[in-house]
């Protein structure tokens, strides 16, 4: 079991007549990931509700700020117990048996244009054996391209982009990854999250985006930009890809702050409690 502390801080300075927020930053909750503890703090004194996503475990906060700085600020610490499985037994499925909950991931979306990329994608994956390791093949095959570069696309840059470009973050590999999975008709997803692990000589820590593939009727973990071991991410927010699970929309005139994140993970053989490590194995910890 994996034991994972997290904080996350975000600050704003508002104005023009305060500010309406929908913030996606508690960890989501689902069969493999256990919230042990949480606390909220918001520093105005104003009303926030949470709601949850039932098919996902995501979950979202809500408020209204008046004028002035407004610090959000929720630390969490969660148990991660993974679903593993031996990569050979996992296979892809045909159209009519993906889970009804799982088509809307076939399809294009905004960032994922997986219409325009199915003769690059049959050309490069076609030949492939059909399962776990045409996932990998998928993957491998944006990591030899794609260089990874802090700053250096935007909020408009989408999988057609990334391809032109060659480079980009976290967000833009999980968005070339699932358009190319869905256009071999692979259900794949988004994810946000906070990653443990991750080289800082690299990049500060930060949101992480990672994936998940349908493969035998259970969503499975990948990490494109391959940063950190999928053992060490937590599940934030789940969607088709980053429009759906912004970690912050704001409704007004704001200047923000960079996030100020740190995590770390708990190490205690008496409790079960193991540092994330890379395996070979399939990891899922999603809501089946």
């Amino acid at each position: 079991m994996i034991r994972l502390n997290f904080s996350i801080e975000l600050n704003y300075d508002i104005y023009d007549s305060g500010s309406d927020f929908i913030f996606n930053i508690h960890a989501a909750t689902t069969p493999h990931q256990n919230v042990v503890h949480e606390q909220l703090h918001v520093s105005q004194d104003v009303r926030s509700t949470i709601f949850t996503v039932p098919e996902t475990g995501s979950r979202y906060l809500r408020l209204q700020a008046g004028n002035g700085p407004l610090c959000v600020r929720y630390e969490a610490a969660v148990e991660i117990t993974h679903h593993t499985e031996d990569t050979a037994n996992l296979q892809e499925m045909a159209i009519d048996q993906v889970p009804p909950h799982a088509l809307a991931y076939i399809y294009p979306s905004r960032y994922c244009q997986s219409d325009r990329l199915h003769n690059l994608a049959s050309r490069e994956f076609g030949g492939w054996q059909r399962g776990y390791q045409r996932v990998l093949a998928i993957q491998d095959w944006i990591r030899q391209r794609v260089m990874f570069q802090s700053g250096s696309t935007n909020a408009s840059t989408s999988a057609l982009d990334t391809i032109l470009e060659q480079v980009g973050v976290c967000r833009d590999y999980a968005h070339l990854m699932i358009a190319l999975c869905r256009a071999v008709n692979l259900p794949a997803r988004f994810v946000t999250g906070i990653d443990y692990g991750v080289d800082q000589t690299q990049r500060a820590l930060d949101f992480h985006a990672y994936v998940e593939v349908m493969l035998s009727g259970r969503w499975y973990l990948f990490d494109p930009s391959g940063v950190s071991p999928p053992m060490g991410l937590v599940r934030i927010g789940t969607g088709r890809d980053a429009v759906d699970v912004p970690f912050a929309t704001v409704f007004g005139a704001v200047n923000p702050a960079l996030p100020l994140i740190t995590i770390n993970a708990v190490s205690d053989a008496a409790q079960g409690l193991v540092l994330p490590f890379h395996t070979d194995q399939a990891l899922s910890s999603a809501i089946v």
